[in-house]
């Protein structure tokens, strides 16, 4: 299985697809939201434990998704000085690929409320154990 995805967006645990849709869905440019999200992943490596103690998580493929409380992401997003169409193109990818990885395993719940956000980390061999 080869990977076509451009290697900004490799850098960041979002499938390409899903940064297609993220961005076409806010009229965002592919390229600047895979930028927007390895910046973001930069920032969220490390922050596990945090987001642990916030709420659910599952690992798919070296990927923690997390649904965390909306304010969890917004205090995070905070930290960024992203354009509000790059902010929300974010946090639709963010919340599509986490929403992907709950419901690809069988013993999580996949439903997200309205009051919830999905974050999604890259996991490296250090952090799982």
């Amino acid at each position: 299985m080869s990977d076509d995805s451009p290697s900004e967006t490799r850098e960041a645990p979002i499938d390409d697809a899903v940064v297609h849709r993220a961005a076409d869905e806010t009229g965002v440019d592919p390229d600047e939201l895979a930028d927007a999200l390895v910046e973001f992943n930069a920032a969220l490596l490390g922050q596990h434990s945090k987001f642990e103690r916030e709420g659910d998580h599952v690992t798919v493929d070296d990927v923690r998704a997390y649904r965390v409380p909306r304010a969890a992401w917004d205090d995070v997003v905070a930290d960024f000085s992203f354009d509000d169409d790059v902010e929300e193109a974010v946090h639709r990818a963010h919340a599509e690929q986490a929403r992907l990885a709950f419901a690809s395993t069988a013993d999580a719940d996949e439903g997200f409320a309205n009051d919830e956000a999905g974050v999604v980390i890259g996991v490296d061999t250090a952090e799982q154990f």
